[in-house]
């Protein structure tokens, strides 16, 4: 069955996906990252890792035609479709309410950390820690001595990638809310995102 949701700027959300079902992660602004996480249904400490995705992929980026994989090693994503230029990071952490405090920040500042954590308890789940995310949209060049730098994505208004579940999980989203850097547009204004859940080869 096709679903379509709005995640709010700043926002988490978590999903349902059965083995085989899309789901379509559209960036209406062009501008906006999108921290992502998979939890096995059979088993939510079984959740993705970054370290064993960039492993089997051998590639700091994540493109398509490559998996997410399990902390136990299992394919749990596919990406099969991408309109964006690619290079979807898997360096960088989570926001976090730390970093913003580094970043000078005072008071309560959302994070994907937060957004996380709000979207697997709305489930009934809760996790001790917060696992690495893939970013998507999210532009981390990397240099040859191994430096990192934060620039805005090269993502267009519409662009969209398509992520097919290879197992039953929970696929959590996080609509950046880092408004700090221009790690999400040069406005640094965090923008809603489209998610669409359909079966795989059908229209978005």
């Amino acid at each position: 069955m096709r679903e379509s949701h709005l995640l709010p700027a700043a926002r988490g959300a978590a999903y349902a996906v059965r083995a085989g079902q899309c789901a379509t992660i559209r960036n209406p602004h062009g501008t906006q990252v999108v921290d992502t996480w998979a939890l096995a249904l059979d088993d939510p400490l079984d959740h993705s890792a970054m370290e064993h995705t960039r492993s089997v992929n051998s590639n700091l980026f994540f493109e398509a035609g490559q998996r997410v994989m399990s902390v136990r090693r299992r394919p749990m994503l596919t990406m099969i479709e991408d309109t964006t230029p690619g290079h979807h990071d898997t360096l960088l952490c989570p926001c976090s309410a730390e970093i913003y405090r580094e970043l000078g920040c005072t008071g309560h500042h959302r994070s994907c950390t937060e957004n996380f954590h709000e979207a697997i308890a709305a489930h009934g789940l809760s996790l001790p820690f917060t696992p690495a995310s893939l970013n998507l949209f999210m532009n981390v060049p990397v240099a040859f001595d191994g430096s990192l730098d934060r620039l805005p994505p090269r993502s267009q208004p519409g662009d969209r990638v398509t992520l097919r579940a290879e197992m039953d999980l929970l696929l959590v989203l996080s609509a950046c809310p880092q408004d700090v850097t221009p790690i999400n547009g040069s406005a640094r204004t965090p923008r809603d995102i489209e998610v669409i859940l359909h079966a795989e080869g059908e229209e978005e």
